[in-house]
């Protein structure tokens, strides 16, 4: 696959900043974010939104970050850093969903700004636990996804977003004309959970053209931050200044490349690893 470009050292490279909750052990969330983005190429700021207690079988609690604190952080890293992409993940409740979305409208991040902005609704983990107070749910259609450069959720937040149960390809065209109509300039319906398939499609949406991207499904339950990776393989490929199809596309095949050298770890899930670019050379693998 064509990589994103490695930056010189001793050079300032592309930055991006990921707005999310931590995971303790080390396969989705922030640190997904940051090592996708490292290994991209781009420099990771990040602005803690909550802070979970997990391993690879589950979520057991999580605190989170006053708003006021995970504004303060996005804001303070725009203005001394400056970012060439966002995207968000566990924002956990109605308060730091607002407080994100008004600290990213006053330095232009999302579909109206200079900043494109990737939105990955988290609801749940892998294994059902909740990472999203339920009253929240309001604020992600009313609040984020209009905000949404690009809107990235999987089936089960697809169907609690919109109340669509995608089966096939008929209704994963109704999820992505529902999520756009929420605001988001493009909408991603992600195909990786219709696990009876041969194929993982995703499908992409802009109000007028259906775009569909499909690999071979790999049989793993390893699949720990799949959904960070890819999100965060988006924003990166948009901080090099991508089109949103063709971050989509580069996305896409950097999250199979993980899913193909994701490995055991603990008990539970794995994680997808984005290690495989460290032997692969900086243009092809």
């Amino acid at each position: 696959m064509k990589m994103l470009p490695l930056t010189p050292d001793g050079q300032t490279p592309v930055r991006a900043l990921t707005i999310a909750g931590t995971d303790s052990g080390g396969g989705a969330g922030i640190q997904a974010d940051s090592r996708t983005m490292a290994l991209c190429g781009v420099h990771a700021c990040v602005a803690v939104a909550a802070v979970t207690v997990q391993n690879t079988v589950g979520v057991s609690g999580f605190h989170e970050i006053p708003a006021h604190v995970v504004a303060d952080q996005v804001r303070v890293v725009v203005r001394d850093i400056g970012i060439g992409a966002a995207k968000t993940g566990m924002l956990a409740s109605t308060a730091i969903i607002e407080a994100v979305a008004g600290v990213c409208r006053e330095l232009g991040i999302g579909r109206d700004g200079t900043i494109p902005l990737v939105v990955d609704p988290v609801a749940a983990s892998m294994h059902g636990d909740p990472l999203l107070h339920a009253e929240a749910l309001e604020a992600v259609r009313n609040t984020l996804i209009p905000l949404a450069t690009v809107v990235t959720p999987n089936l089960d937040e697809v169907r609690l977003i919109t109340g669509i149960e995608v089966v096939d390809d008929m209704t994963a065209r109704k999820a992505a004309e529902a999520l756009h109509a929420l605001g988001a300039r493009w909408a991603i319906v992600k195909g990786g959970h219709l696990r009876a398939s041969e194929f993982s499609t995703d499908l992409l949406y802009d109000g007028d053209t259906f775009r569909e991207f499909t690999a071979l499904r790999i049989a793993t339950g390893n699949d720990h931050g799949g959904g960070d990776t890819l999100a965060a393989a988006l924003a990166s490929a948009l901080a090099h200044g991508y089109s949103v199809p063709d971050a989509v596309e580069f996305a896409k095949e950097w999250t199979y490349r993980c899913l193909a050298a994701s490995y055991d770890l603990g008990a539970g899930h794995g994680p997808v690893s984005p290690l495989w670019r460290l032997h692969s050379g900086s243009t092809t693998h």
